[in-house]
């Protein structure tokens, strides 16, 4: 029997044949997909892998049987990037729309951003209403992971110019890994860095994208121009500085 996964090995370390699976999955249609292997749960993707036993798992719906069954309870707290990026003025969308046709245009969305996402190595935690959330690691985006989050936040917001959406990415410690009931898990990230990329992403306007002032440092040369603001952010003592970018 195989050994199980640790924590170290494939959060950090890089646990290479689930690395060769993703640079395979990504390329088979489509979403959506196993957030850490990108095995694909529709289509034909989907049907061909599901013969293989590549099915959702049944206490994580978001991860494969066969990626979920070798995560070992628990997880650890180590540095992630962390990328949000919401549509602004949905419920007015959805208001002005058919349904069918708001499901579409969040859709659109939903697929850009994966793409988007998937491109700079990054991990598509949620995908919520008319928002997404996205994890980058180092096992996964190699040592320049922070840099990949700043990247992708700002490709991210010029592939979707067709929407009035608003990005911002921060970096920091975060618990990483299943959490949840017995019945019921999810693989994700907790704490106070998520909490403040969830906050900086609220105080995007649509068309900007806000990154943490160390972030904005690693990308700083090939995108220069941004402005410099101190953000309150709702719970915490001390404000955020960051650098908002326009993106057009």
């Amino acid at each position: 029997m195989a050994k199980p996964l640790d924590w170290q090995a494939l959060l950090v370390d890089g646990y290479e044949p689930l690395k060769r699976a993703q640079r395979v999955f990504r390329r088979l249609p489509r979403d959506p997909r196993c957030k850490l292997c990108q095995n694909p749960f529709a289509g034909i993707g989907g049907k061909i892998v599901g013969l293989m036993g590549r099915k959702p798992s049944r206490k994580n719906p978001n991860l494969c049987q066969a990626c979920f069954d070798k995560l070992p309870p628990g997880g650890i707290e180590i540095d992630v990037g962390v990328v949000f990026a919401d549509v602004r003025g949905s419920t007015t969308m959805g208001e002005q729309s058919t349904a069918t046709e708001f499901a579409a245009r969040l859709n659109r969305f939903y697929e850009t951003a994966t793409e988007v996402l998937i491109h700079h190595d990054g991990l598509i935690d949620k995908l919520i209403g008319d928002e997404v959330m996205a994890l980058f690691i180092h096992g996964f985006a190699g040592p320049d992971y922070r840099r990949n989050t700043a990247l992708a936040a700002l490709d991210l917001a010029a592939a979707v110019d067709d929407l009035s959406v608003g990005v911002a990415a921060n970096a920091g410690i975060a618990f990483v890994g299943n959490v949840g009931s017995g019945t019921v898990m999810d693989f994700t990230a907790l704490g106070d860095a998520v909490n403040i990329g969830a906050r900086l992403q609220s105080y995007a306007s649509a068309g900007e994208v806000v990154l943490a002032s160390e972030l904005y440092a690693l990308v700083a040369d090939d995108h220069p121009g941004a402005r410099s603001e101190r953000v309150e952010v709702r719970g915490r003592d001390e404000p955020v500085d960051v650098r908002v970018l326009a993106v057009a």
